[in-house]
């Protein structure tokens, strides 16, 4: 009877030693075990590792700064410093963002330009009250999760036009299929709501955490005149009577919603550069849906 004897492991110093060696013939090979096993490792290795790795080529430094942002050690610092301000590679940014210090985040701020880097600045930054948020550089919902989480307050009337202006936003959005809050009810005979969208629904949840209960009672009551136009129309009566699929009735539900929303809106939330409610309506041609046979009649 014949015995399959298992293949021992290499030792990790072994695998570490041929893959910095370049000419081991050997690289790859040691990249993929020392990548299938770095999580088991002693920190003394994975620190070893990283630091392999941040000193290879761009697909192994991807690598290693996320292990760095997950494992981060001091060391690390002034290879990610000097990697950071020679390519500005974007994971890079992100391991700068979290772990270096507030001066340093602060003295390169416009230097950082992905999107989302002044958001993940602003959460360190902004819990020093002299440091003034900038507004333009972030989204509604954003913004108010910097307060948020950083120990700021809001401005009730600031508070208000945030609330409505995203109302206005997912109105004007020419692509908003996928835009619902992802606890929405969008099947077959449910209401499609201005609350139903994700981003007006995060917009209720910070100004509930920041204590502008008001705000969402008042928005709250808006909605529901707005759900009672959208049941009284002609537009919700066709679609739950024509045979659609979930998809179509998704949509449909979707372009009703944002018309009444628009139309209830306050003037103040709208703007002289808005399109018709025809134009902001009509379909993108990927999912536009030919009417049906009781439709056309």
């Amino acid at each position: 009877m014949a015995y399959v004897t298992k293949k021992r492991n290499t030792p990790i110093a072994t695998l570490i030693k041929d893959y910095i060696n370049k000419n081991s013939g050997k690289v790859s090979d040691s990249r993929n075990e020392i990548q299938r096993r770095f999580d088991y490792l002693d920190w003394k290795d994975q620190k070893k590792i990283v630091l392999a790795f941040l000193e290879s080529g761009k697909t192994d430094r991807q690598w290693a700064y996320s292990k760095a942002l997950d494992y981060w050690d001091k060391s690390f610092e002034p290879k990610i410093k000097e990697l950071w301000e020679h390519l500005h590679e974007e994971k890079c940014s992100w391991a700068v963002i979290r772990h270096f210090p507030v001066e340093y985040l602060s003295q390169n701020i416009d230097k950082f330009t992905d999107d989302r880097d002044y958001y993940f600045i602003c959460l360190r930054l902004a819990e020093n009250s002299e440091f003034e948020i900038n507004k333009e550089k972030l989204s509604n919902t954003d913004y108010l999760a910097v307060l948020y989480h950083t120990g700021r307050s809001v401005d009730v009337n600031e508070a208000e036009a945030l609330l409505y202006e995203n109302v206005h936003k997912i109105c004007l959005d020419s692509d908003p299929y996928f835009a619902l809050d992802r606890y929405a009810n969008a099947s077959k005979g449910h209401i499609i709501s201005p609350s139903s969208f994700k981003d007006v629904s995060l917009v209720l949840y910070y100004l509930r955490k920041l204590g502008c209960s008001h705000i969402v009672w008042q928005f709250e009551e808006w909605n529901k005149q707005v759900q009672e136009e959208i049941f009284d129309s002609s537009e919700f009566k066709a679609i739950s009577v024509f045979d659609i699929d979930e998809y179509d009735y998704r949509r449909r539900m979707i372009n009703i919603a944002r018309k009444y929303a628009y139309l209830a809106l306050d003037d103040k939330y709208k703007k002289s550069s808005d399109p018709s409610i025809e134009d902001m309506l009509k379909p993108k041609e990927w999912y536009c849906i030919e009417p049906t046979p009781k439709e056309k009649k």
